[in-house]
């Protein structure tokens, strides 16, 4: 099933995607966070279907550069939820492409500190998964 996404469903899907490794690289402030977007950003690069164009697309993602990790959050968490219910409606396989990278882009993410995430990257990538999960 091939899907239709406007210019807008772009910009939403892109914000929610590459927002979710800006929230993931906020919360490890204390460890590198700078790794931490750098291998999100790679896994989110590496994405393949609709999902993958649409994130390898070279436009400006605005928005994501907010003065607290709150004001971000309230940004891409909805983005999150509704890319996932504009994607279920349309083909749920891409929603589950799209789901699946976005999981693995927070894992990598959640990685580049030496043994478990702190508690506040393990608790933002709950936050994401919620918001996933919610459509």
């Amino acid at each position: 099933m091939a899907i239709t996404l406007t210019a807008q469903d772009k910009v939403t899907l892109r914000t929610a995607a590459y927002g979710a490794v800006t929230l993931m690289s906020a919360a490890g402030a204390a460890g590198s966070p700078h790794r931490a977007a750098t291998e999100g950003s790679i896994a989110l690069a590496n994405a393949t279907g609709p999902v993958g164009h649409v994130l390898a697309e070279k436009t400006k993602i605005k928005d994501l550069n907010h003065k607290s990790t709150a004001e971000l959050a309230d940004r891409v968490l909805p983005a999150l939820t509704a890319t996932m219910s504009l994607l279920k409606k349309q083909d749920p396989a891409e929603a589950d492409n799209f789901r699946g990278t976005v999981t693995v882009a927070v894992e990598a993410s959640a990685r580049t500190h030496r043994g478990e995430p702190g508690p506040a990257m393990a608790e933002m990538a709950r936050k994401i998964t919620g918001a996933l999960d919610a459509a």
